[in-house]
């Protein structure tokens, strides 16, 4: 994929993640992203050097100051929490810190935004149902819609697709409908760009499931691309706990009290949330990385002719 298809930042981040990562093959991917390995190998050595900033124009590289006054943090602060306003200290004393800045002791960065009503307020948890992950990327692939929702051209269906290892979101997109073909259509698009899982779950009803137990097509589908499909328990949302969080914070930090003119709009929001989400986005059960560090783009390529 060459660098103009997506945000050029957002690319360059994502494949310095990708390529970062142990035993990672860089020629491979630099021959995933469309440019040649002298391109890759600059874009790691700036990301070793300078961090996040050494992927922007050379005029931006970082400045370090060891010894920030409060009022200087308190400023940096001001502006993270204006950019990410539902995270809270930890979060965004590593998103800072990934910027390229010095930032002092986790119990100042909370004292401070405490001080100057810079933390969110909570929200009600999802049940904890035991923190069992899958070894490995592209093991297991959990995707559903985020319910839907009025906007300025109808009713939007978010669709959403997460790496069970990583946490990574391969999809979020605007559907208009929750049809098989809607589905399939998004789904080829994943495939081409991440390659294929070896698993996927999803819940029991329209498009996913059949209640009488007979195959739909979508499972079909699925599974002449050599993919096992499984479905979560009916009524136990929490099978699929990791995407129920991912929903939980995108509708606190996308959708809550937003009203999107049309699909331009509200498309261009997912795409800026989702990138802020992979690349930039501490994750608790992560600790404190953001999930492109833990993902890889899967080695089974998507067969158009298993159709």
């Amino acid at each position: 994929m060459p660098w103009d298809a997506r945000d050029t930042m957002s690319l360059r981040t994502e494949f310095v993640l990708f390529a970062s990562q142990d035993g990672a093959n860089i020629r491979s991917l630099c021959r995933h992203y469309g440019i040649s390995p002298a391109t890759g190998y600059k874009w790691l050595a700036r990301w070793s050097e300078h961090g996040a900033a050494g992927l922007a124009d050379r005029s931006r590289v970082p400045h370090h100051s060891p010894n920030r006054s409060s009022d200087a943090i308190t400023d940096l602060l001001r502006l993270a929490h204006a950019r990410h306003e539902r995270w809270g200290a930890r979060k965004i004393k590593r998103w800072l810190e990934d910027q390229g800045h010095r930032m002092p002791a986790f119990s100042t960065v909370h004292n401070l935004m405490a001080r100057h009503g810079l933390l969110p307020g909570t929200t009600p948890g999802i049940p904890a149902t035991g923190s069992f992950e899958h070894d490995a990327p592209n093991r297991l692939w959990q995707m559903d819609f985020k319910g839907h929702f009025p906007f300025g051209g109808g009713r939007c269906h978010p669709l959403t697709l997460l790496d069970d290892h990583s946490r990574f979101s391969l999809c979020l997109a605007h559907c208009d409908d929750e049809r098989r073909e809607t589905v399939q259509s998004q789904l080829i698009n994943v495939f081409r760009h991440y390659g294929l899982p070896e698993r996927m779950t999803m819940d029991n009803g329209a498009p996913w499931g059949d209640t009488t137990g007979v195959w739909t097509a979508l499972e079909l589908w699925l599974m002449r691309q050599g993919i096992r499909v499984g479905h979560s328990r009916p009524y136990h949302p929490q099978t699929q706990g990791k995407l129920e969080r991912f929903h939980r914070s995108l509708k606190a930090e996308v959708l809550q009290g937003k009203w999107f003119a049309d699909r331009g709009e509200l498309q261009r929001a997912f795409d800026h949330w989702r990138n802020v989400y992979n690349l930039e986005r501490p994750h608790t059960s992560l600790d404190m990385a953001v999930p492109a560090s833990r993902y890889q783009p899967s080695a089974r390529q998507y067969n158009s002719h298993a159709e």
